[in-house]
């Protein structure tokens, strides 16, 4: 086919130019009649439409003017075509939406070739078009994917302000009102992991983490800051499993999970344990991966980490003093004695099975055991630690009825070497 300056196309042309109006109604028209979820689109953005159409209409005249109706032209559409209508507009019709518009429009086209082109040129008119409507599916791909950039980055920065806000510990109303514009249902519980980054661009880093969460069933929201991966998760009923399905996500070294709470709101707290527990991790080389905050207490603890410090006082220290003096005696002797019960026994002048029975009550009431290495450094730190700055003075007795009755029992008990025979 050849071009305008030829001559042969002038008039074909010009009848296209005229009839510009006309086609994009008549497609509105079909597009009305064939698709459903057309019918029930806005005014406005039925209006957008016909824009889109008419400017589509006129965009093939200037198409085939530039030579793009020949069989070997490389020329493409313009994506102009589209500017008629606002980006809005491509956030409310999808890809398979947008196909299917343009799909009626060529139709609409195609049935009136014979009108539409001068004579003896229906048949390479129809060819043209058909070249045209790949080239227009091309053009509006370009549009959308341009869109998805411009929203996935755009996301990316929401998201790293949401879980910015979320460590500096902001209102909740500031974490609520960036949850709800990213679509965050808050599903309970929810929980933080940090772990490094794997390095690269920030989008492609969040693209596999969102990708396994939908794999896995979870809601997440990532940021990375710095070279650590900072990953909130929502609706996962064991958050240490679920974060063991994102590892691929994370780049080498440990990756820490902080407590669960109930909601995006309180999450603040299981940022703060998750962000000191990967400071201290190091501290643990042989740490599993991932790790609950809670397992790094005696590191964070040793690092400076002040609630870390209140926990192992107030649970661990508190716990043995008001349990009564022997088992705090009995863990100490214990520990002097390098882990070896009959040693212990000897320096209490009790027998080993006390001894053994006292251990278990201070696992029961600590939920530390001494008999696990791990356990007993964490029971060292916490004696360590309560006795620098003691909550409950061990010299003073604890009046009986003032604890629960568990502790009460425990107290009454927990020298009762008969239990252990």
């Amino acid at each position: 086919m050849s071009t305008p300056d030829g001559g042969e196309l002038a008039a074909t042309l010009r009848r296209i130019e005229r009839s510009a109006g006309a086609l994009a109604t008549a497609s509105v028209a079909r597009m009305d009649e064939t698709l459903p979820w057309f019918r029930a689109l806005p005014a406005d953005q039925r209006s957008w439409v016909m824009l889109v159409a008419q400017a589509g209409a006129r965009s093939l005249v200037q198409w085939l003017q530039d030579g793009g109706g020949t069989a070997d032209s490389t020329q493409e559409v313009s994506d102009d075509v589209f500017d008629a209508a606002p980006q809005a507009l491509a956030r409310s019709i999808t890809l398979q939406q947008t196909v299917a518009l343009i799909k009626v429009t060529i139709d609409v086209v195609e049935e009136q070739v014979s009108q539409l082109a001068a004579e003896g040129e229906e048949q390479l008119l129809r060819e043209a078009v058909l070249r045209f409507s790949r080239e227009i599916a091309f053009a509006a791909a370009r549009v959308y994917a341009r869109a998805a950039e411009s929203r996935g980055a755009w996301d990316a920065r929401l998201q790293a302000l949401l879980v910015d806000a979320l460590l500096r510990g902001d209102s909740p109303d500031v974490l609520a009102s960036r949850a709800a514009a990213l679509g965050w249902a808050d599903a309970p519980p929810v929980a933080v992991a940090v772990g490094r980054s794997p390095g690269g661009e920030v989008s492609a880093v969040l693209h596999v983490v969102y990708r396994q969460a939908r794999r896995i069933g979870v809601e997440v929201i990532g940021g990375v800051h710095g070279d650590r991966l900072v990953i909130v998760l929502g609706g996962a009923a064991d958050p240490l499993s679920a974060t063991g399905k994102l590892l691929d996500a994370f780049g080498d070294g440990p990756v820490v999970v902080g407590p669960a709470v109930p909601s995006l709101d309180e999450a603040t707290e299981s940022a703060r344990a998750a962000l000191s527990g990967f400071r201290a991790a190091p501290a643990w080389p042989s740490a599993p991966r991932p790790v609950p905050a809670a397992d790094l207490l005696p590191e964070r603890a040793l690092a400076g980490d002040a609630e870390a410090r209140r926990r192992l006082r107030h649970d661990v220290y508190a716990t043995l003093v008001r349990a009564g003096g022997e088992l705090l005696e009995t863990l100490d002797a214990f520990l002097a004695a390098g882990g070896t019960l009959e040693s212990a026994a000897r320096a209490l002048f009790v027998h080993p099975n006390t001894v053994r029975y006292r251990l278990r009550r201070i696992a029961e009431v600590t939920g530390f055991s001494p008999l696990s290495p791990r356990d007993a450094f964490a029971l060292q730190v916490a004696l360590t630690v309560g006795r620098l700055d003691p909550v409950v003075p061990v010299a003073t007795a604890v009046p009986t009825q003032t604890l629960t009755p568990a502790v009460r029992k425990s107290a009454q008990s927990s020298d009762d070497p008969r239990r252990s025979l």
